[in-house]
Parts: structure tokens; sequence; C-alpha cells
């Protein structure tokens, strides 16, 4: 499925929760469901840097498409993470370089978030940038 379809579904999913508390515990239900990270990859190196809590995040190409996989020993973490694999994950190199991320201001999740965990949400999105150009070029 193509990057914008799922935004499209994420936005719509939000939309149905009246609160943000609601969408809190709808995030940490997402967080329990992503890819987890193999334990050999819970490295340093994998780590996302600015974020408030460990994140783990690790990518790796395979039929011409980006695997991302996540983890973190917080549950709002993992589930931002969340949001964010299921749009990217699965997806060609160049359409994770192009693709518009004003989804993540439609369901208001950068508001919501303290500023250490927007900063990790930033991270996390330029991290996974940084992983989509590396293996654009090969």
């Amino acid at each position: 499925m193509e990057i914008k379809k799922i935004q499209d579904e994420i936005i719509e999913e939000f939309s149905l929760f009246e609160d943000w508390m609601q969408k809190y515990e709808y995030m940490i239900e997402l967080g329990k469901s992503i890819e987890l990270i193999d334990p050999k990859n819970k490295i340093d190196s994998n780590l996302i840097k600015g974020c408030q809590s460990k994140l783990w995040l690790f990518a790796e190409l395979k039929n011409g498409k980006i695997i991302y996989s996540a983890d973190s020993e917080a549950i709002i973490t993992k589930g931002i993470a969340a949001v964010l694999l299921r749009a990217f994950s699965n997806q060609t190199p160049l359409d994770v370089l192009s693709a518009d991320l004003s989804y993540i201001d439609q369901i208001g999740l950068k508001e919501h978030l303290s500023p250490t965990r927007a900063n990790g949400l930033v991270s996390m999105i330029k991290q996974m940038k940084y992983y989509a150009l590396a293996y654009s070029n090969k």
C-alpha cells in the first residue's frame, strides 16, 4: 500500500477518538504491534539521539523496500515509533524520501508531546530518511 493511503488511514483512525488520552491509549496499542528490532541490533549506534527514553531504530533493504524495526523502553515512545513504522516500512527508499509528513500534524501528534518527545520524533524521522537516502544510493 502506498504511503499516502496508509497516512490517510492513520488520520482517520485518530479522528475516531475524542480526546488525547484515548489517542495515547491507541498509540500504546499500536506500539505493541510493531516489528521489534532484533536484539543483536539493539546497540548504541542504533539509538536515536535526542529522545527522552531509549529508542532503537534499525533498517534493512529487502527486495527494494526498506524494512524498519524499532523498540523502546517507554510505551508512548514505542507508540510514536509505530505511527512512523506503519507509514514508512515496506516502502521504497525514494518513496520514503519524498513522503509528505503532514499527517503527523494532522493527527496532532507533535503538539501533544513533551518537548523532549517531540525532539525524539523529529530525530526518528531524520534517521528514517537517512536510512532511505543511504539505500537509495545502492
